[in-house]
């Protein structure tokens, strides 16, 4: 490592691919550098990872064609289970967020969202307390013949939070509540783009939503005010046409909200864009190789210097180092991670 202090990372992968689990990672903050601490593979596929806001637990979603999430204990080289993981009621759990005292879990495969209380000492109760589930379809007879939810997550004000839908081409903007989420507005995008994934500007007026089955990004404006969304504009996250399999993965914001970085899968590039000062101008400069295969996830460190691929096909998660004027990243390592899914900081 590089002589700086030192953060924790945690990694999800998918076990059935020949991943080892959760894999705890040392985060040296001058270098961006990971060294593999520990492992666990208490639950199959924990292919994504939430952290309580304490950081003394670490959730994650099981996905199974049953589903379920789990908490983990962060203290030591590995984290260890706090009870036993919990039915989502729903299929292939993809996503979760932790939110006023609930872990949601977006569940792919029955296209739908489960809340699951959260105790006092950060362990699961022992069912959910509510199941959100979507309706609707999209035209692509393949990917959108029922709904998929992909991604739940609060936005920045914390009173709304919002489910992305890849099979009905919406945004469902919900009201968190002791029995789970109300859905208030749902915002419909272009149809067939599938949309994946949204991150918030840090401003908190702007939200950009990924979409898997176009390689586009959707500019929205957000009022937290009443929790309404309203795509702007659309827009490639490639600069020229793909020459074969392109589904972009994950978008996220520099935390000076001066850049955007967005991952694709077959093309297997990172993309850069600049962002005006409120967020709503978005414009693509560079694409750079995410350091492996297949980026399923794309993560900024606090700090917004160091961005993270992990590259499922190729086993690895890739670091870069952030050039603060230009956004564009620059390579500075690896570590092997078989199946990789997902980074997340402590």
């Amino acid at each position: 490592m590089g002589g700086g202090q030192t953060g924790r990372a945690y990694i999800g992968s998918f076990t059935r691919g020949g991943g080892r689990g959760i894999v705890t990672a040392a985060c040296d903050s001058g270098t961006g550098a990971l060294a593999v601490l520990g492992v666990t593979d208490a639950v199959p596929d924990p292919s994504y990872l939430a952290l309580s806001p304490d950081g003394a637990t670490l959730y994650a979603v099981s996905e199974t064609p049953d589903g379920a999430v789990a908490a983990f204990r962060t203290a030591g080289d590995a984290v260890r289970t706090v009870g036993a993981p919990v039915p989502v009621r729903g299929a292939a759990p993809t996503h979760l967020a932790v939110h006023d005292g609930h872990v949601h879990a977006a569940n792919y495969g029955s296209g739908s969202v489960t809340s699951v209380p959260v105790r006092a000492d950060g362990s699961l109760a022992s069912a959910p307390a509510g199941v959100l589930e979507h309706k609707g379809s999209g035209p692509d007879p393949e990917r959108q013949e029922g709904p998929h939810a992909h991604q739940v997550l609060p936005d920045p004000s914390g009173r709304w939070v919002l489910s992305v839908d890849l099979g009905t081409d919406s945004v469902r903007v919900c009201a968190p509540g002791p029995a789970g989420l109300t859905p208030r507005h749902e915002v419909a995008l272009r149809p067939g783009t599938g949309p994946r994934h949204l991150a918030f500007h840090p401003g908190g007026r702007v939200a950009y939503v990924l979409n898997e089955l176009t390689p586009t990004l959707t500019v929205c404006s957000w009022d937290p005010a009443d929790g309404t969304l309203h795509p702007l504009t659309e827009t490639p996250v490639l600069s020229a046409e793909p020459d074969g399999d392109a589904y972009p993965s994950e978008v996220v914001v520099a935390p000076d909200g001066r850049f955007l970085w967005t991952a694709t899968r077959g093309v297997d590039v990172i993309s850069v864009f600049a962002l005006d000062g409120e967020g709503t101008g978005a414009r693509l400069t560079a694409s750079v190789a995410c350091g492996g295969a297949w980026p399923r996830d794309l993560a900024i460190d606090p700090s917004g210097r160091f961005l993270y691929a992990a590259n499922e096909r190729s086993g690895d998660v890739t670091w870069f180092a952030v050039d603060a004027e230009t956004g564009l990243p620059r390579r500075a390592g690896a570590i092997e991670v078989p199946a990789a899914s997902c980074v997340v900081f402590g």
